[in-house]
């Protein structure tokens, strides 16, 4: 029995025809492949067209002033924060790759699993974290105060933003994959290659 990718259907990129042919040439990963969180947009492309662009503004644009990894990191913690399997296998690969340091990533994973950030991490990256988690589970209590601890700890207005951007659009991505039943099998793992 082959192994589902979706509770919907999906049409693959060999079977595909008009705009999606398009939009599959247009999501492409690195490696060439097309991976199933986009997949899952392909009965409505042009919402897989808006998915792309908002995920590559957010973790893939040259104005992003904070490291990757760490922003790997944020999208990690969101993803366990949700219990969204799919994003945080591709993410937290992302974030061994890019960190480039196994014990530490090791470290970073069952810190954010056990919902104790503090235990890796300190200063702006421990509040920004702080605020991401917070955003993610009881986004009604947020307050002010969320974002003067994260200013008072080092963090810019712009790093607080993007940390807002990253935790907002993995829980748009979360509740998409959660939502559909959406699983890794037969995508290439990661955006990045071991070499990155």
């Amino acid at each position: 029995m082959t192994e589902r990718k979706a509770w919907i259907k999906l049409i693959e990129p060999e079977e595909a025809s008009g705009r999606l042919v398009e939009m599959y040439d247009i999501v492409k990963t690195p490696h060439g492949t097309v991976d199933n969180v986009m997949k899952a947009h392909s009965l409505r492309p042009e919402t897989m067209n808006g998915h792309v662009v908002l995920y590559r503004s957010v973790l893939h644009d040259k104005d992003i002033t904070q490291p990757l990894w760490f922003l790997e990191c944020v999208a990690s913690y969101v993803s366990m924060i949700n219990k969204c399997e799919y994003s945080l296998t591709h993410h937290f690969m992302n974030t061994r790759r890019l960190l480039n340091d196994k014990d530490r990533s090791t470290r970073i994973y069952a810190a954010l699993d056990a919902g104790e950030p503090e235990r890796e991490f300190s200063g702006k990256e421990l509040e920004l974290l702080r605020y991401a988690g917070k955003l993610t589970a009881t986004p009604g209590n947020m307050q002010e105060t969320d974002i003067l601890a994260a200013r008072n700890a080092g963090a810019t207005d712009g790093e607080i933003l993007e940390v807002n951007q990253v935790c907002a659009y993995f829980n748009y991505s979360n509740r998409l994959l959660n939502g559909l039943g959406v699983t890794t099998h037969g995508d290439q793992i990661g955006y990045y290659s071991e070499d990155e």
